[in-house]
């Protein structure tokens, strides 16, 4: 029996939009942004079968979406996705703006709110500067429920206690507005719509087969020589090897991967990517280094590579090497597709690094500080240093203490950095004893997101 599935290019992803006219409008201009969709549109109307629209839909999209959270609802009690199934949520700047839209014009004592969760109603009206107010929640909202039984319970409140309606639902704002009740429709932004469909798009089968795309490792056994130097026999150098090579077995095992030994001190091993993403909490977690530390006292330097081919994951994952080497060692570096570096990756949960999420990921910038004579250790102490104490501005003296160099080195390379635009004088330092001022330098390199 053939398929009625529709082939498209493997770049394509086919997204399902179901919501009404006005939201599903909204969704085209933010669909601009998304070259890779490929959008089916269901229009809902009043009298739409909102599960046969759905149905319809998933049997050729990759992924569906629903603007509005009680669409999604009424058709996940009735279908069985097989596919991925995501909803416009009502809790960023949608909401916000719906709040402050009832605050200039009815004030914000008391609403009644339905669809949409109250810890993010709670904590925009704090943001707003609100105490003093009342909520009524409609009960059990998770449960679908009739349109009517929700307009009721906007018009009980109004007639109770003036409560103003927050509602995530359309046919809801326009019925009340029929008849003269003040309520306020909640419509996501297009920065909502954006955060949603970049959830949609992680989710699709594109990304699924990026998960199982082939990750390759090396392992090299920090000063190899100087360890096997302690050993008096050839026997006890062997029971070292044979204990060097069990553990990264047991690692390698959590990674459903592959070890090889490709001789002396070096190993390399196969996985799949979303393996590796998981068991490394997200490129934040390898227990191997200290492990391997803490049971036979050696230190390992391990670099990752991703590519779309096994042999373009091999290089990266040399050069990868390359940079925890540079290092010093007992840390590992990950080099993507794109060449793009994350590292270093945490080597346990319980020590200081755990608090830094150092990532540097922009290729051209690596290119460009490796030229001006930027070591990958250079950039990992300042990201370091940069990510502890939020400072991007320093003197020579400062990043020499950083650095580990000379003062004099520390001008020279300044000026090789000022060359590239790494870094730029923002201004002086007045000293308290006799002397020229120092000069203050700001590390232009590091973004507004890694300050975060």
């Amino acid at each position: 029996m053939q398929s009625n599935k529709r082939v498209h290019d493997s770049s394509e992803i086919n997204i399902g939009i179901i919501g009404s006219k006005s939201l599903i409008d909204q969704t085209k201009e933010t669909l601009k942004s998304f070259p890779n969709f490929k959008p089916v549109f269901g229009v809902i109307e009043p009298d739409t079968a909102i599960t046969d629209l759905a149905i319809k839909l998933m049997d050729g999209v990759d992924v569906l979406v629903f603007t509005e959270y009680h669409l999604y609802n009424l058709a996940k009690q009735s279908i069985d996705f097989s596919i991925p199934v995501h909803h416009v949520p009502l809790m960023g700047t949608g909401l916000y703006r719906s709040l402050f839209l009832i605050k200039n014009r009815y004030g914000l004592t008391r609403l009644s709110v339905d669809t949409i969760e109250e810890k993010y109603v709670i904590k925009i009206l704090a943001e707003l500067g609100e105490e003093d107010y009342k909520l009524k929640i409609i009960p059990n909202h998770s449960k679908p429920k009739l349109i009517e039984d929700i307009i009721n319970f906007h018009i009980d409140n109004y007639n109770s206690d003036g409560s103003i309606a927050l509602t995530g639902i359309q046919e809801v704002s326009v019925r009340l507005s029929e008849m003269n009740i003040p309520n306020e429709w909640v419509t996501p932004t297009q920065q909502d719509m954006i955060v949603s469909l970049e959830r949609a798009l992680l989710a699709t089968k594109t990304r699924r087969n990026k998960e199982s795309q082939i990750v390759f490792g090396l392992i090299n056994v920090d000063n190899f020589k100087r360890v096997t130097e302690k050993y008096t026999s050839e026997h006890d150098v062997q029971l070292l090897k044979l204990n060097i090579q069990q553990i990264l077995l047991d690692y390698i095992k959590q990674l459903d991967g592959h070890l090889i030994n490709l001789g002396g001190e070096e190993y390399s091993f196969i996985t799949t990517r979303g393996i590796f993403e998981r068991e490394t909490r997200g490129y934040k977690f390898i227990p191997l280094l200290q492990d391997t530390n803490n049971a036979i006292g050696i230190t390992l330097s391990i670099g990752v590579g991703f590519g779309s081919t096994a042999a373009e994951a091999g290089s990266h994952a040399r050069l990868a090497l390359r940079q925890s080497k540079e290092l010093g060692g007992d840390v590992c570096y990950i080099v993507r597709e794109d060449k793009s570096v994350l590292g270093p990756v945490d080597i346990t949960t319980h020590t200081q690094y755990e608090r830094y999420d150092l990532a540097i990921t922009d290729a051209k910038l690596l290119e460009r500080a490796e030229k001006a004579g930027m070591s990958a250790s250079y950039m990992t102490k300042l990201m370091a240093r940069v990510a502890r104490y939020g400072i991007i501005d320093y003197t020579a003296q400062e990043l020499a203490s950083t650095l580990k160099i000379t003062i004099r080195s520390a001008h020279r390379i300044l000026l090789k950095w000022m060359d590239a635009e790494l870094v730029e004088i923002i201004g002086e330092e007045k000293v308290t004893y006799k002397g020229r001022p120092r000069r203050i330098y700001r590390l232009t390199f590091i973004t507004e997101e890694q300050l975060k």
